[in-house]
C-alpha cells in the first residue's frame, strides 16, 4: 500500500518546518530544545549575569558526575562507616577531614596533657614548696622539669608528641609512669601523623580530581546520518597526555511495563555505542562524537520528537579509563534527561589542521556548539515503516515489464513462420459511376491491380 503523500508529508516534517510553526505560536521555543520551568529569560540574564537557572535534581548522574542517591532507613548504618574509617574519611568533604585532623590533633594533647598534670598532682609536684622555684631548697626531683600548672602540663604534651625538645621541660628518672606515658604519646603521635598524611595523599590523588579535564557536551542530539537515526553526543579530554584503555558505555533508565502487568519504575537498557566506525573503545586524542544507532534493536526505535519531550527517562553515559601518569583507573560519568536531547542537531567541528604550525587545533570554545539540520520528527520505526511501502518491487517496475515484453516478441519473431504470398487479384467487372460524369467503364491499369491486390 503507497502511503498517502499528505500523510507522509504531515508525519515526517522536517524540524525547521516546525520551528516556523511554532515561532508564531510560541515564539523562543522549538522541538527538542529544552527550557528550565521558570528559567530565567535571556534578556534577564544578560541584565543580571549573577542568576543562574535552577538545577534539575531529578535525575541519577549529576552533570558534575555525582550520584544523586541517598541511603536512608538502613539500620546502624553509621557504625558500617566507621568500620571502614580511611575510606570513609577519603571520601568525604575536604571540610570534615580538616575538621576531623585538626580535632584528632588537639584532643590528643589535652587527653595527654591532663594525664601528665594527674601524674604530676599524685608525685605532689604542683605543692606550693615543691614547685620549680622551692624545689632546689627543699631538695625536691619531680617527674617532669619546670612544670608550674595545667598550662605547662599541655606545652610539655605538645613537644613530646612532636619531639620538639625545647630544652626547658624534660623528664627525669623519679617516675616510671612520666617515662610509660612519654613512649606511649611519642609511639600515637607518629600513628596520627602517618595517618592523616596517608588520608591527605589519597584525597589529592584520586582519580576523580583527572574527570576535571574530561568533557561532555552539555546535550545529546538526534540527528539522522547516511539514512539512519544516531543518538550522538560529544566527549574530550583536555590534557595533552592520553588515558590508557578509555571505553564508554551508556545506559538508559525508564519506566517499563512487563507483560504481567508490573511496572519497573528504574529499568535500565544498555545502548550500543560506537566512534567513528569502531566500537565502545575510543583514543581520546582529540574530541570524538560517540554515537548510538537507533535501529530494531534500540530502546528509541519507535520515539519520535514529541514522545522524546514527553517521556521521562535519563541516559547514563560513563567513560573509563587508566591514567597515563598514575597507573589508577579513573571513571568520569554524566547523563542527559529527555529534555536535554535535542532532535535534528549536529555538532559544530572543533577540529582544525594548522599548516603554518603543522599541527592540529582544537577549539573548546565550540565544544557545545550546534547547528540544525534537516531530519524528520517522526519516529525511526514510522520512517522505515514508509520507506518500505513506497519500494515497488523490482519484478513489478514498468521497465521490467517492458523489457519482458520486448524479449517475448523477439522470441515470436524468431519462430513465427514467413507470411504466404498474396492471392492473385480477381479481375473487376463493374465500376460505379461518377456523379457529373459520363460513364464510360472501369480501364484495367496494371498499377492500379497490383496496388489494391497488395493492400
Amino acid at each position: 500500500m503507497i502511503v498517502d503523500n499528505r500523510e507522509r508529508k504531515s508525519l515526517i516534517t522536517t524540524t525547521s518546518q516546525q520551528q516556523q510553526s511554532y515561532s508564531y505560536n510560541n515564539p523562543g521555543f522549538f522541538p527538542g530544545i529544552f527550557q528550565y520551568p521558570g528559567a530565567i529569560p535571556e534578556y534577564a540574564r544578560k541584565l543580571f549575569p549573577f542568576l543562574k537557572p535552577r538545577k534539575n535534581r531529578e535525575r541519577a548522574i549529576l552533570k558534575n558526575g555525582d550520584c544523586n542517591v541517598h541511603h536512608t532507613h538502613y539500620m546502624k548504618l553509621s557504625w558500617r562507616y566507621l568500620h571502614d574509617i580511611f575510606t570513609s574519611l577519603v571520601d568525604i568533604h575536604w571540610r570534615w577531614t580538616l575538621m576531623i585532623f585538626f580535632l584528632a590533633y588537639f584532643v590528643s594533647w589535652l587527653f595527654f596533657a591532663l594525664i601528665w598534670w594527674l601524674i604530676m598532682f599524685t608525685h605532689g609536684d604542683l605543692e606550693d614548696e615543691h614547685l620549680p622555684q622551692f624545689q632546689a631548697e627543699n631538695n625536691w626531683t619531680p617527674c617532669v622539669l619546670n612544670i608550674h600548672n595545667f598550662t605547662s602540663c599541655y606545652l610539655f604534651s605538645i613537644e613530646t608528641q612532636y619531639t620538639i625538645g625545647y630544652g626547658v621541660r624534660t623528664t627525669t628518672e623519679e617516675c616510671p609512669q612520666a617515662i610509660f606515658i612519654m613512649s606511649m604519646q611519642a609511639i600515637l603521635g607518629m600513628t596520627i601523623d602517618a595517618f592523616f598524611i596517608g588520608i591527605v595523599f589519597a584525597k589529592m590523588t584520586r582519580p576523580m580530581f583527572r574527570t576535571q579535564t574530561l568533557l561532555f557536551s552539555k546535550n545529546a542530539l538526534v540527528s539522522r546520518q547516511d539514512g539512519d537515526f544516531f543518538l550522538m553526543f560529544r566527549v574530550g579530554d583536555m590534557r595533552k597526555s592520553p588515558l590508557i584503555g578509555a571505553s564508554i558505555r551508556a545506559q538508559m533508565i525508564k519506566a517499563k511495563r512487563t507483560k504481567e502487568g508490573e511496572v519497573l519504575k528504574n529499568y535500565v537498557t544498555e545502548l550500543p555505542l560506537a566512534a567513528d566506525g569502531g566500537d565502545g573503545s575510543v583514543f581520546l586524542l582529540w574530541p570524538m562524537t560517540v554515537v548510538h544507532k537507533i535501529d530494531e534493536e534500540s530502546p528509541l526505535y519507535h520515539f519520535s520528537a514529541t514522545d522524546l519531550l514527553q517521556t521521562k527517562l535519563e541516559i547514563m553515559v560513563v567513560l573509563e579509563a587508566t591514567v597515563e601518569s598514575t597507573g589508577q583507573s579513573v571513571q568520569a560519568r554524566t547523563s542527559y534527561l529527555s529534555n536535554e536531547i535535542l532532535w535534528g542537531y549536529k555538532f559544530e567541528p572543533i577540529v582544525d589542521h594548522l599548516k603554518r604550525d603543522q599541527g592540529y587545533d582544537v577549539n573548546y570554545k565550540k565544544f557545545n556548539n550546534v547547528y540544525p539540520v534537516e531530519t524528520p520528527v517522526c519516529s525511526a520505526a514510522e520512517l522505515a515503516g514508509f520507506d518500505r511501502a513506497q519500494q515497488v518491487p523490482q519484478t513489478m517496475k514498468p521497465e521490467s515489464l517492458s523489457n519482458s515484453f520486448d524479449d517475448d516478441e523477439e522470441e515470436e519473431e524468431e519462430v513465427r513462420p514467413p507470411p504466404p504470398p498474396p492471392p492473385p487479384a480477381a479481375p473487376r467487372t463493374r465500376s460505379l459511376p461518377r456523379s457529373g460524369r459520363p460513364y464510360r467503364g472501369y480501364e484495367e491499369n496494371p498499377l492500379m491491380e497490383f496496388t489494391s491486390s497488395y493492400v
